[in-house]
Formats: C-alpha cells, sequence, structure tokens
C-alpha cells in the first residue's frame, strides 16, 4: 500500500517512512492510495472473530508486508490489552469505554500501536535515534509518553499549554522521566501544534533530528483507532446500523471511523460533537472552511480550532460536500450544557461522564430526536478521574480515585518551559 500527500498526490510513501516521517515533505497529511473493502463473510462472522485477529485483518492492508504477521500480532496484542465495554444507558443511547487502558484515555490503543511500529522499525533499520515530537490538548501527551517510556532509541518531547490541561494529564506527561521530556508552553494547543508542524519543516533541526510525530496526523496513530468500531459493532452482534457520536478535537478519532465505514462496517451515520471549538460546526452550515482561534473549555482535550485531520474525512468523501451531509452531523455545546448533561446522567442513570463523554452523549441525543427507530453509541474517551474538579463540583460528590491515580498524584512534576517556536528550536538543536 502507498499513501499519497494530501497536498500532491504525485508525492507517495510507503507505510514505513509515512510513520517516521509523520507529516510528508510538503506538509501534508498522509493518505492512503486505496481503502480496502472486506468481504461480507468478515463482517458475518465479526462477533466470533478474536479481537487480535479482527484488529489484523483490518490494519494489515495498510502495512502490508512491512511488519511480519507474528511482529504485527505481537504490537495489536499489546495495544488491545485491556477491555472496550459497550455499556446500555437506556434503550436507544450506549457508551463505548475507551478509557480502561494504561492512561485511562482513548489514545492509549493509538499511542501503544504507534510505539510498537516504530520501535520496530528503529530496530530493523538504520536510522539511529528518533526524535517523537507531539503536541497535546490533554490526553495525547499521557497516552504517548507511557506508550513509548523506555522504548530504545527514541526520545520524546511533548509540547503542551500551560493552564489548559487537567491535574492528572499533567502529572502523567510530566511524571515519567528517562527518555520523555515535556515543554510547558506559554499558549494554547494551537501554539503548541503550529510549532510541531514548523520544526518538521525547519532544515537546521531536521539536518540533526530524525523526527517523527504521534498526534494523530501520523498513520500510525490514526489508523488503529478504527478497532474501536469494530470492536463496538462486534459486541451489538447483528444489531441494527449504529449511530456513532464521537467527541471530536483534532478529528482524527471519528476519521478512523469512517474510514472503518467506508471498509464495510455497517454505521448508520456518524455525529461529531464539538465543545465551544466549532469550527466544523460552521462548515457543516455554511460550506466555507474557517479555521479560528481556539477557546479554552472543560473538555479541553477538544480545544482545537484548526482540526488537523478534517481534510482525511474530506478526502474520504472526495470533497463531495453533499454526500458528507448525508452520512455526518456535528453540533457544538457550551461548558455550562456539557455540565448539566453530566448531572443529568448521573442523577437518571447513575452513570458518571467526563466532559468529553458528555459532548458526545449531547451529540447523540440531538441526532436521535427525530429519529426514533435509530440507537446510537456515544464514545467515553477518558475516564471522569481525569477530570475530577469538574465532575465532582458538578454532582456534588466526592469521586474514590483508582489506586493508579494515588500514586500517580504523589509524583514530581518535570517540564521545562518555553514561550516561542525560538524556544523550542534551540532545545532540539542543543540537548
Amino acid at each position: 500500500m502507498k499513501f499519497y500527500s494530501l497536498n500532491n498526490r504525485k508525492h507517495t510513501s510507503n507505510f514505513e517512512n509515512a510513520v517516521i516521517r509523520g507529516l510528508a515533505p510538503d506538509k501534508g497529511l498522509y493518505f492512503p492510495e486505496q481503502i480496502k473493502k472486506l468481504p461480507d463473510s468478515f463482517f458475518e462472522d465479526l462477533a466470533n472473530i478474536d479481537k487480535v485477529e479482527m484488529a489484523l485483518t483490518v490494519i494489515k492492508p495498510y502495512t502490508g508486508d512491512e511488519i511480519p504477521v507474528a511482529d504485527l500480532e505481537d504490537i495489536i496484542n499489546r495495544s488491545l490489552d485491556f477491555e472496550f465495554p459497550v455499556v446500555p444507558i437506556n434503550d436507544r443511547i450506549s457508551v463505548l469505554e475507551l478509557f480502561h487502558g494504561p492512561t485511562m484515555a482513548f489514545k492509549d490503543v493509538g499511542a501503544g500501536f504507534m510505539a510498537g511500529c516504530l520501535g520496530y522499525f528503529v530496530k530493523k533499520g538504520n536510522l539511529g535515534n528518533v526524535t517523537v515530537l507531539v503536541a497535546t490538548s490533554g490526553d495525547t501527551g499521557g497516552a504517548v509518553a507511557h506508550g513509548f517510556l523506555g522504548v530504545e532509541g527514541i526520545d520524546v518531547v511533548i509540547l503542551y499549554p500551560k493552564g489548559k490541561v487537567s491535574e492528572v494529564q499533567e502529572k502523567q506527561l510530566t511524571s515519567l522521566g528517562k527518555n520523555i521530556t515535556a515543554l510547558e508552553v506559554d499558549g494554547t494547543f494551537d501554539n503548541c501544534q503550529a510549532m510541531v508542524k514548523k520544526a518538521f519543516l525547519d532544515e537546521e533541526i531536521t539536518g540533526k533530528r530524525q523526527l517523527t510525530s504521534a498526534n494523530s496526523i501520523n498513520l500510525a496513530r490514526w489508523l488503529p483507532q478504527m478497532f474501536y468500531y469494530f470492536l463496538a459493532v462486534k459486541q451489538l452482534k447483528g444489531s441494527a446500523e449504529p449511530v456513532f457520536s464521537v467527541p471530536s478535537g483534532n478529528f482524527g478519532n471519528i476519521c478512523a471511523g469512517m474510514m472503518a465505514n467506508a471498509m464495510g462496517l455497517p454505521v448508520a451515520h456518524f455525529v461529531a460533537a464539538n465543545n465551544r471549538n466549532d469550527t466544523v460546526v460552521d462548515y457543516m452550515q455554511t460550506g466555507n472552511y474557517r479555521s479560528r482561534k481556539s477557546v479554552q473549555t472543560i473538555s479541553n482535550a477538544m480545544d482545537v480550532g484548526d482540526p488537523s485531520n478534517f481534510v482525511r474525512i474530506l478526502e474520504i468523501f472526495q470533497k463531495e460536500f453533499t454526500a458528507l451531509k448525508n452520512r455526518f452531523s456535528a453540533y457544538s455545546y457550551d461548558d455550562d450544557t456539557t455540565k448539566n448533561a453530566i448531572k443529568e446522567v448521573y442523577s437518571e442513570y447513575g452513570y458518571l461522564m467526563d466532559p468529553h463523554g458528555a459532548v458526545g452523549y449531547l451529540g447523540l441525543k440531538e441526532y436521535l430526536k427525530k429519529r426514533p427507530d435509530q440507537h446510537g453509541i456515544f464514545l467515553e474517551t477518558a475516564h471522569p478521574v481525569k477530570f475530577l474538579e469538574t465532575v465532582e463540583e458538578v454532582i456534588g460528590e466526592k469521586v474514590p480515585l483508582p489506586e493508579e491515580i494515588k500514586e500517580l498524584m504523589s509524583k514530581q512534576k518535570k517540564s521545562l518551559q518555553i514561550k516561542t517556536y525560538d524556544d523550542l528550536k534551540g532545545f532540539l538543536l542543543n540537548d
């Protein structure tokens, strides 16, 4: 399988080089030359297929023969080594829990898969050391830090916006040490992401360091997120096609779901549930894409004003706006509405959502209002304890801390403060 740059289809790469580069040389995101349709027999037997075998079937068309099957199975097995339960909320709405991994966030799967792939490529090749340079608005940093911790030949540099991630999220990316360095940026996530993209095009830096990214712009972080949707439909055991509502920031997760659908997975519709960062909501209403500065919210992992992966969604639909609208809707909600949803679901059903899941719930509820015959699944992308202050204030109760979180909170934060791109460049050239 070849992958082309979304800025120039003539620039192509194999899977290994695309993963190592992160971005194409022209700053474009990579996209597969073909979306592989899976046979009907695979979906007919989905409920009975082992999850590792299922994931191998889904991802193999894109990795090809570049990673041997035994190694790929091992990478998948380690990436999916926890549960992904679909939990009913009421007779029409269920939740797919994606927070049972090591950092209690959905990004554990993609980060673990990418760490396995990149670790394999480093061992087999003559790359020397690779630096994973990544920006985070919340959960990516912790998942990447954990996924790459101690991986030989790989250094990880994480940029995060000062004062705009939760205390648990910050501890997860600043307390590990070893090959992990956290840079605390005086700015927004968009500032962090802009610095990362600029560094990839800076020949002074790339002449000294082999850079790659672990954001969802990277194929190895983005594509394995397809697994969530297959795992959810697998648990439905032949029920009617679900609507998926996905809390969306950089749009990698929902884009992966739409890739799964393009491969044949039966899905009725996709809902992008947004906080006040409503760039895509505006696009779906007007047909004009206008990026904007991100706004800080309680669902901070979605505080993205210019979502990188939306261009991939447009590519799936060959930029046909009408075709996209038939399969995709987008809604946005402010913090007060999000808090009310957390309180409502906890009071009525005894289920505690985090702020991101609450936005997903709101989007699904809104879409289903006029569709009484459909049912849906929203994604709970992080454990509520990662947003302890917010959820405890909303429900008026103390939330018990898991033992691993208690241990985490006792660790010392270690970060370097930076303000400008020159600060980042100086660190990368002089470290």
